[in-house]
């Protein structure tokens, strides 16, 4: 059973300089009790497809639905069984912990006390800094409270846009731990990034850029797509390096890529060794060209140029 299905759907914004194609026929179906990522630097359009299904928006064409229920006809229902956790920290800064999180368990006819069990793992370490007030709280622990806030309902559906950006290493670790047990609790997550690291944390993904969805995959699966040998290469001037193999007329694609450049060949005959000969006659140094295994950012960025 799918869980949330959305054909279509368009999305344009009117600004100064024009119109701005936000999302550009995106369809995507996202099953019961899956934990769904939607990949994409930003503004590819994730969060204006997140607000169009939470019913903060409305798409300019297209259909949507949540649990059956139409993003537009049924939109209180949907704001009833969704939780949605935006990317910007949009709780009450001045209220507490604690206030906030009772807050927001008021407006949805409950209490902390009747759905602790679905908070519980999140709330103790946020219990020690029940009293202090939300705007002093670190980047990790804001999150935190966030999620609470979005769960204290016991939703049926829960959207969490960029819930990591800007939260340090070990938070972003421990928040994706959450996610999974929430997920085995029966809950379906539709959660976007711009990290390519945590798209191998979902049961399936969509790469999305420039409001199109680029492909819909198991983690796993995406670099068996790729279809060329990669190759990483470093020296001592790094610089150098990316624009004399952009110079090379072997090379079919080059980006850099932390520490590193990876790049393909035109060719798939072609030998490493001969594209080390040129750079070393470029007079690189400490020059190191290995093959390796493409990873999700790798199949992105050759998507993006297709």
């Amino acid at each position: 059973m799918n869980n949330i299905e959305i054909s279509n759907i368009r999305k344009t914004y009117q600004g100064k300089t024009g119109v701005t194609i936000a999302l550009d026929d995106v369809s995507l179906s996202i099953n019961g009790n899956e934990l769904f990522g939607l990949i994409g630097p930003d503004g590819a359009g994730k969060t204006s497809l997140f607000r169009i299904l939470t019913t903060v928006l409305l798409p300019d064409s297209g259909s949507a639905s949540v649990c059956g229920a139409d993003i537009v006809k049924d939109f209180q229902y949907i704001r009833n069984i969704s939780g949605y956790m935006p990317g910007r920290f949009s709780l009450y800064p001045d209220l507490s912990v604690e206030e906030n999180l009772n807050f927001f368990a008021t407006i949805f006819n409950t209490t902390i006390e009747e759905n602790y069990d679905l908070i519980r793992d999140i709330y103790v370490q946020l219990e020690p800094f029940k009293t202090r007030r939300a705007g002093k709280l670190s980047g990790g622990m804001k999150q935190k409270l966030a999620l609470c806030c979005a769960l204290i309902h016991k939703p049926n559906v829960l959207f969490l846009d960029e819930p990591t950006t800007g939260v340090d290493p070990v938070s972003r670790k421990e928040f994706w731990e959450m996610l999974k047990r929430l997920k085995n609790s029966g809950i379906t997550i539709l959660v976007s990034t711009p990290y390519m690291d945590e798209a191998m944390m979902c049961d399936r993904i969509a790469l999305i850029q420039e409001g199109k969805i680029l492909l819909i995959e198991q983690p796993a699966d995406v670099a068996k797509g790729f279809g060329r040998k990669l190759y990483s290469a470093r020296a001592d001037n790094m610089y150098q390096l990316l624009i004399d193999l952009r110079a090379y007329d072997a090379i079919a694609d080059c980006f850099a890529f932390g520490h590193t450049h990876h790049f393909t060949v035109k060719n798939e005959l072609t030998n490493p060794d001969v594209i080390a000969d040129y750079l070393r006659e470029k007079m690189h140094t400490n020059l190191d060209i290995i093959e390796i295994a493409p990873g999700i950012e790798d199949c992105f960025m050759q998507l993006m140029r297709r």
